[in-house]
This record gives structure tokens, C-alpha cells and sequence, in this order.
């Protein structure tokens, strides 16, 4: 399969997939990025530049694209929409994850609302959980237990941020296993990431019957 996984920023993607993209990758199927700003809001953008392609890297994705938007100023526009419906074309993803679209975050908001109408004829795409998602109650859980400590790895190198003063002195990487042990706990594993879907078409086939 070819999954596209968006984010508004970077490090959105590892935080809310990663062990999903990192278990697709090991079975062979291709992974591509499409990461809508730099973050300059969030750090040195070169830096946050730099930390995604890492990142990306070490999770085996085919290809980043980058949206140049500029951070905490783009909306669901008609230039935005378009935009990703040309990388779309060129991915022809199977599956798309994208940030949720209810979250205090206006880029998350305004990103979720964009991919909702890009991806109107994509048979599968699913939300994923970022910190400042709300109202979140994931439908589909994939179980990451034994890609919980390299999804932790990806994660460290997006560096600027992991050694950011977090509100109320959170730790951003005892965070991320406490997310997926909760989502695990929910889904009936040790560790999983939770979904919601727009939309789910499942495939059944002979392997499957």
C-alpha cells in the first residue's frame, strides 16, 4: 500500500503515528509525509527542518513534501485544498492520517477541515491524537507494543522540541508512552495508538475469510 500521513507541523505525525507508519513500513508497504509548515512558531524552522527529514529518515519514509505554509497562519483555502490534492495524485495513497480536526491548535483545525475535503474520494482516512486534540475518543486502535521504544527514538530527534519547557513541566517523552499505555489499556494491548476514522472502507478478501 502507499499511506500518506500529514501533519501540520513537524513532529505532529511521529507524536500521533508513528508506531502505526513504523509496523506498515516493516511489512513493506511505502510511507510518504506531507508536512504543511516548518513550525517557525515552535523553534528555528532550518532546525525543525532538519529534525523531520531525521526523523523521517529513520522511519523509512519514501519521501517528505513539504506544504510552505506559514505556521499558525494557514487555513482550510481553496490554495491549501488544492495543494494537497496534487500530492495526493502523486501518492495515491490507500490510506491518509492527518491531525484531528477538533483541537486548539488553529493549524490542526484548519489542516483536519483541509484533508476532509482533498481527500473526499480516498476510501480510507483517519484521524490521529496530538496533545492539544479534545472530545477525542478513538474507533480503531493498532497495537504498537513492539514498536513503542523506536517510536520513542523517532521522537527524540525532533531534539528542539523534546527539550522545550513543556506547560505544567510536562516530560514530552514519558507523555507519549503514557498516551499509548492508556490507548493500549482501551484497545486490550500493552501499547496502541487510537484513531478516528472519516472514513473506513475494510477490505475482505480470500487471506481474510
Amino acid at each position: 500500500m502507499n499511506i500518506l500521513a500529514i501533519g501540520a507541523h513537524p513532529d505532529d505525525i511521529e507524536l500521533g503515528c508513528a508506531g502505526t507508519l513504523l509496523r506498515y513500513v516493516r511489512l513493506g508497504h511505502h510511507v510518504y509525509f506531507l508536512i504543511m509548515s516548518e513550525g517557525a512558531q515552535g523553534g528555528d524552522p532550518a532546525v525543525r527542518a532538519r529534525e523531520q527529514e531525521s526523523a523521517a529518515k529513520r522511519l523509512g519514509v519514501k519521501r517528505v513534501f513539504w506544504g510552505g505554509c506559514e505556521d499558525t497562519f494557514f487555513d482550510a483555502s481553496r490554495d491549501i485544498v488544492s495543494m494537497i490534492e496534487r500530492v495526493c495524485d502523486e501518492v495515491k495513497p490507500d490510506e491518509v492520517y492527518v491531525n484531528f480536526p477538533k483541537d486548539s491548535h488553529q493549524d490542526h483545525r484548519a489542516l483536519g477541515k483541509a484533508v476532509i475535503s482533498a481527500t473526499r474520494y480516498i476510501p480510507r482516512v483517519l484521524f490521529y491524537e496530538d496533545y492539544t486534540s479534545f472530545d477525542f475518543n478513538p474507533e480503531i486502535f493498532v497495537d504498537i507494543t513492539t514498536v513503542i521504544d523506536e517510536k520513542i527514538e523517532v521522537i527524540k530527534l525532533h531534539s528542539s522540541q523534546v527539550e522545550r519547557n513543556q506547560p505544567k513541566a510536562l516530560d514530552m517523552l514519558e507523555s507519549v508512552r503514557a498516551v499509548a499505555h492508556f490507548r493500549g489499556f482501551q484497545g486490550k494491548v500493552r501499547y496502541a495508538e487510537g484513531f478516528k476514522p472519516l472514513r473506513y472502507l475494510k477490505l475482505i478478501d480470500a487471506n481474510q475469510a
